[in-house]
């Protein structure tokens, strides 16, 4: 695999210093339609490991889509970056950890680690990424100020 030069320009400006970070973990299958010709997995595939992830992780701290759109917003993706360390194939068992990186702004930023079990059953780190959502109204103007509902959330979950 080639190597990727990381181009820090191109990292996500978020996080606040001691500040509380929450995580989970996603596990997952790599299926036979998400490998490519070279039989490894398709690298827009990523995209959906960590879409996968930022829904667990709704589910898990109760910041699902509907929940947001409930509250009167939609929360786009603005940004998505991939650093990508070793293939996977079909049939590896991956796990994907989210973490979400609390931010100031008004604006949702997880990082991203997925790991895939080597031959002596060590996890192995295959890719990492970052991701920035920013709020919009339903219909669809930025929002600048941080949601009622997502201070409380924040307040909740990172004290």
């Amino acid at each position: 695999m080639p190597s990727v030069k990381k181009n820090s320009s191109a990292k996500i400006r978020c996080g606040i210093q001691g500040v509380k970070k929450i995580s989970a973990i996603t596990r997952i299958c790599i299926r036979f339609n998400e490998v490519d010709s070279m039989s490894i997995v398709w690298h827009g595939n990523y995209a959906m490991y960590f879409e996968q992830a930022r829904e667990a992780f709704g589910k898990k701290y109760g910041l699902e889509y509907l929940k947001i759109y409930f509250n009167g917003y939609y929360v786009p993706i603005v940004k998505l970056s991939f650093d990508y360390k070793k293939i996977l194939k079909y049939g590896d068992d991956v796990e994907v950890k989210i973490t979400y990186v609390p931010t100031a702004s008004a604006k949702i930023c997880y990082e991203y680690q997925v790991f895939v079990k080597s031959k002596t059953g060590k996890q192995v780190l295959a890719a990492q990424g970052e991701s920035m959502q920013v709020f919009t109204d339903l219909k669809h103007n930025l929002v600048l100020e941080n949601p009622a509902f997502y201070e409380s959330w924040k307040k909740k979950w990172l004290k």
